[in-house]
């Protein structure tokens, strides 16, 4: 395994780049086909993934399940479902002769049984759930007879049709209003109904059928299993034996809008049993359990201090038998986002952001050796078995497509997704460089060039502030905020991971934290002059800055105290009072960290780095998007944003969508946005 995987644009690219005769478009970006997790056959011999393809006409997606033969000399996909309702969250059987997964298509979302052999559908899928609540993920246990699932009900109701009842007589009820006495009273784009989301078990029969009522593991803790609002399978596994789960939770209590205090329990899988907490010891994040093959020892990821969701995940393993547990990797200044027991036991796999990549890496359980397993890049899933590693991996020139690595060899691409639609489009080359930013210390950055670039031209420049903060604009591939839209609409892109980003140390990552107007601002001052004088083509006259969440916040910051660095900006939930955001937003402990402490407690420093106090300098004109389905960053910021533009005379615009979060989702409504964002960029860059 000590060879890399070296995926650069060249080998990701779709298409033919000498034909292609066009640029790339927010119409492309929007038909694209996005290929899901892979999973792999317990004899590594087949791949079993999903392919979200887009339907303009109905304005939604269709997600369907495709399998490859690995052993073909010529491996070929093969779709295993069709239909208009979704398949999703596939898993194999332990004999590799079926496929488990979820789907909605009887009405509700059940599991159900796909039948396979090597060349495809072995027959007719058949529901292997029927509940009268929607099944919103699972797994099968190692020996295939026991499903462990998760269902949104009322923990007070003794069985799963109490809820339905309950939920079915509040659509008769003709008043609306809704009683709070605790937060959440909504999460994300979300008003609480009182509903957690509750683990259950169900044995299966030889058939792969429940056979009994579900029993609840988890419905005894005042939490959600998994954790909302985007919590999946990921974090609750079977024992190796089978007879045990584990999973994560945080108690709610009245505290759970400022704590990130998850812990790992550990229960019978056939219920009867009090789940014991296996991390008490710990009050910060712990996340995503997994026993080892042999079963003899637990990992999990680990943060260490509380009310910090972006600190550093840590890889911790325990001691089953004495419940020892120890730090692997403690030197690696990396913070792991997913991980995979290999089949051996002896090494574990992690994905992890890297210096403007998301990167594999391998790390070695008994000493923390860590090797990269992959190089440019982003490796957005993986699975492994034996010595096959199969992986979906983007870039900035491609969305991602699957590969296949055997003992560490040189991958083999195995989709070619979007072939047919991308076929004439040439995109934008994009380059990683570094400068002297904040502090003295060396920050990067990316630039592409549009799609047509010519020698001795300079190009107006789109400037993308990433949010997060605690993120990274790297080498990776978007459906929301994509370079190359930008490039195929003739516009120059400049992009930098200011201090505060992934991928470059947890103190790095540290280091925005109440300062969100200081060190970022100057590293985006220094990158943008430093990327000017390093690429001739950039013309710095012509330059818009455009930034959504904290990168919104970052276009009312430059709006007041860097008027004169653009020629207009495009703010998309952006933060614009943060007193208002320490009382409005639902996640609290993001800004009671990020501000040292309550409004109450720390007023100042909240005020510090105010956009509201420096309105008065603002003249640049502003584009303002918001969905009212945002509660993360409320509406009423982006209202207050628009206010003060009109009653300062400052040429703005304010796009709403009643229908979206924090994230522009619904196919048409993405259309509108960039084609708003783009003709405002034609309007102010045009000479």
């Amino acid at each position: 395994m000590g060879r890399l995987f070296i995926l650069g644009a060249a080998t990701l690219a779709v298409g033919s780049a000498l034909a292609a005769p066009r640029g790339f478009t927010i119409e492309d970006l929007v038909k694209m086909e996005r290929v899901g997790a892979p999973a792999l056959s317990p004899d590594a011999s087949r791949v079993v993934y999903t392919v979200r393809s887009t339907n303009m006409e109905k304005n939604r997606g269709n997600t369907q399940l495709w399998m490859i033969d690995l052993r073909s000399a010529k491996p070929t996909p093969v779709r295993l479902t069709e239909g208009e309702s979704n398949s999703t969250d596939p898993e194999w059987s332990p004999k590799g002769d079926a496929i488990y997964f979820l789907s909605a298509r009887s009405g509700s979302s059940q599991v159900w049984r796909q039948p396979v052999s090597s060349t495809g559908s072995g027959g007719e899928a058949v529901k292997v759930t029927d509940l009268p609540l929607d099944v919103d993920n699972f797994r099968l246990s190692p020996a295939g007879d026991r499903l462990a699932m998760s269902l949104a009900v009322f923990r007070d109701c003794t069985d799963l049709a109490c809820t339905k009842t309950r939920l079915d007589e509040k659509t008769k009820n003709k008043a609306s209003g809704k009683v709070y006495d605790r937060l959440f009273v909504r999460h994300w784009d979300t008003w609480s109904d009182g509903r957690n989301n509750v683990l259950y078990s169900a044995p299966l029969d030889a058939a792969g059928k429940v056979t009994a009522a579900p029993v609840s593991l988890s419905g005894g803790i005042d939490g959600d299993v998994p954790s909302k609002p985007f919590g999946d399978r990921e974090e609750y596994r079977f024992s190796p034996d089978g007879k045990s789960v584990v999973f994560n939770v945080r108690v709610a209590g009245k505290t759970e809008a400022w704590s990130t205090n998850f812990d790992i329990y550990q229960t019978a899988a056939a219920g009867g049993a009090a789940p014991r907490n296996l991390t008490a010891d710990n009050p910060a994040w712990d996340s995503k359990p997994a026993f080892s093959p042999d079963g003899k020892t637990l990992a999990w990821l680990a943060m260490s201090r509380p009310g910090f969701e972006a600190d550093r995940f840590r890889l911790v393993l325990m001691d089953v038998a004495s419940g020892k547990k120890r730090v692997v990797a403690e030197s690696w200044d990396r913070s792991i986002g997913d991980y995979k027991w290999r089949d051996d036991g002896k090494a574990l796999l992690a994905t992890a952001d890297d210096l403007g990549q998301h990167r594999l890496f391998s790390i070695d359980a008994a000493s923390g050796k860590v090797a990269p397993l992959s190089d440019k890049g982003y490796v957005s899933a993986f699975d492994a078995r034996g010595k096959t590693v199969v992986m979906a991996q983007a870039n900035l020139q491609s969305g991602a497509q699957l590969f296949k690595s055997i003992n560490g060899g040189a991958p083999v691409q195995l989709t070619q997704l979007n072939s047919e639609l991308l076929a004439d489009v040439r995109f934008g080359e994009s380059e990683q460089f570094s400068f002297t930013g904040a502090k003295g210390e060396t920050v990067y950055g990316h630039v592409m060039k549009p799609w047509d670039a010519k020698p001795g031209v300079k190009y107006p420049v789109a400037f993308l502030v990433h949010g997060g903060p605690q993120g990274s604009f790297g080498n990776s591939w978007s459906y929301r905020w994509n370079p190359q839209t930008y490039a195929g609409a003739g516009y120059a892109t400049v992009f930098i991971d200011f201090h505060g980003s992934t991928g470059y140390g947890q103190a790095f990552t540290d280091s925005i934290s109440g300062d969100w107007g200081g060190a970022p601002l100057e590293d985006l001052k220094k990158g943008l002059d430093a990327a000017v004088k390093k690429y001739s083509w950039l013309d710095r006259e012509r330059s818009c800055a455009l930034g959504a969440s904290y990168g919104g916040y970052m276009m009312n910051w430059i709006a007041g105290n860097w008027p004169e660095g653009f020629r207009c900006l495009v703010n998309h939930d952006g933060v614009f009072d943060t007193r208002g955001m320490a009382y409005a937003t639902e996640e609290l402990w993001f800004t009671e960290w990020e501000n040292k402490g309550t409004y109450v407690d720390n007023a100042a420093l909240y005020e510090k780095f105010n956009p509201v106090h420096f309105v008065k300098n603002w003249k640049t004109p502003m584009l303002v998007v918001q969905g009212d389905l945002d509660f993360r960053i409320p509406t009423s910021q982006a209202l207050g944003t628009f206010t003060a533009l009109q009653r300062q005379g400052v040429e703005s615009k304010l796009l709403v969508f009643p229908d979206e979060n924090h994230w522009v989702l619904k196919p048409a409504n993405s259309v509108l946005w960039h084609h708003t964002v783009k003709d405002w960029l034609d309007r102010h860059l045009a000479r």
